[in-house]
């Protein structure tokens, strides 16, 4: 039997892997201390000279983080899975469904399983004809966005048959996104009758953005360096960040006392991006607000930062500071609009690449 896709078969196939940041395989200090020794020996995550990295990382960092992270993981860990991981494969089923069958899709994780390595292996034996990529992260950062496309075309260009790839931009402001947020955000929000409405990001450091910036003169120079999206700032995560506000604000309708902007997550002794979410919380709770609905648009699935760091910590921070209540409304998932815009994003992508046309018949090769 020939196992070898004939050229119909595969000519016009595309193939589509969508790009997460990745998961421990478990919640617990083993698996959390090995997906951690990945994930921050990437020098575009802790950009820093290599043996200070290794330092930082073998003689502080897994020492003593990875049981603390077991521990959070564990509370929001479920039955089936990571809600991180189980998030990507609805959301891959779902595009997959959406696009039919002249479309292959898969998630890949740039640390941990499924990795890029095996999604791009997938897509091989899918017999695809070019690659459409998306990563999963609505802003562009380099030590997201960036390291996930710089290991994607790692592993594509090691193979014999480099295959085309088109990629997809952030998407910070792209309407599908936003309206597939909206769509999420607003009947929460409605039922919940919130007093004011925080969007959370994931911080980065300072020194990361001001890398972004070619021209080196107007990243964090001043309070108004995010108010527009301009040449100098067009790789600004932080500016992107404050589009993304503005767009979903003026479509949620609030008004701009009754919203803010913060950042999440921050780690070490280096500045990074302000305000930070755990100090504008109880800053809103001294300013009378009580109901409190936190967004985390930096995040399309719910994972550890939204599910336990506002959702859990933040939520008791609040309480404990005399709010009365908070809600995490959640991030677009697997939501059917967010399908739609995904699918509708890779259409356009893929472009005249997913109609080629049909090829003459094949001749097989003749021998020696």
């Amino acid at each position: 039997m020939n196992e070898r896709i004939s050229r119909e078969q595969a000519t016009g196939r595309t193939g589509v892997v969508l790009l997460q940041l990745g998961t421990p395989e478990a919640p617990t200090p083993g698996a959390v201390r090995r997906y951690l020794a990945q994930f921050l020996s990437d020098p575009r995550v802790l950009d820093m000279p290599a043996l200070g990295r290794f330092l930082l990382l073998h003689g502080v960092i897994l020492r003593t983080r990875p049981r603390r992270s077991a521990a959070a993981y564990q509370q929001i860990w479920t039955e089936a899975g990571s809600p991180l991981l189980l998030h990507g494969q609805a959301l891959a089923q779902g595009v997959g469904r959406a696009l039919g069958p002249g479309f292959e899709v898969v998630l890949g994780m740039r640390y941990g399983e499924p990795s890029i390595a095996r999604a791009v292996e997938s897509l091989e034996r899918a017999g695809v004809e070019q690659i459409v990529a998306l990563p999963l992260f609505p802003q562009y950062a380099a030590s997201s966005t960036g390291s996930a496309l710089e290991r994607l075309h790692e592993e594509i260009g090691s193979r014999w048959n480099v295959l085309p790839v088109r990629t997809l931009p952030d998407f910070f402001d792209d309407p599908r996104f936003i309206d597939a947020s909206l769509a999420v955000a607003r009947p929460a929000l409605e039922r919940f009758g919130a007093d004011h409405v925080l969007f959370s990001y994931h911080g980065l450091p300072e020194r990361q953005v001001r890398r972004s910036d070619r021209t080196g003169a107007h990243c964090l120079a001043d309070g108004h360096c995010c108010d527009a999206i301009v040449a100098a700032n067009r790789w600004c995560y932080r500016a992107q960040c404050m589009a993304t506000t503005r767009a979903l604000a003026a479509g949620l309708r609030l008004d701009p006392q009754a919203h803010s902007t913060a950042f999440q997550s921050r780690l070490g002794r280096t500045p990074w991006i302000r305000p930070f979410t755990d100090e504008v919380i109880p800053e809103l709770a001294e300013r009378g607000r009580r109901r409190l609905a936190v967004l985390c648009p930096s995040f399309v699935a719910d994972c550890l930062e939204t599910l336990e760091e506002i959702g859990l910590r933040a939520r008791e921070q609040w309480l404990e500071a005399g709010g009365e209540d908070l809600l995490l409304v959640p991030c677009v998932n697997a939501a059917p609009e967010w399908v739609a815009g995904v699918a509708s994003m890779v259409r356009e992508a893929a472009g005249d690449g997913a109609k080629l046309a049909e090829p003459a018949a094949a001749v097989e090769p003749q021998g020696p």
